[in-house]
């Protein structure tokens, strides 16, 4: 599974807006992984922030 996969996977998972901790801890990938992947996310406009530093799937 790619980071992007496991990624999105692990905010659905979690059932609300999370954090980047939070999502290391549900994905089990190195935080700054976790950055880079979100940073791409955030471009493509496949996850949304309903407050802020909190995220979830679009």
């Amino acid at each position: 599974m790619d980071a992007k996969q496991a990624v999105l996977d692990a905010m659905k998972k979690a059932g609300e807006p999370v954090n980047a901790s939070k999502i290391v801890e549900l994905s089990g990938l190195d935080k700054k992984e976790v950055d880079k992947v979100m940073k791409v996310l955030k471009k493509e406009e496949l996850i949304v922030s309903p407050k802020r530093c909190y995220w979830e799937p679009k």
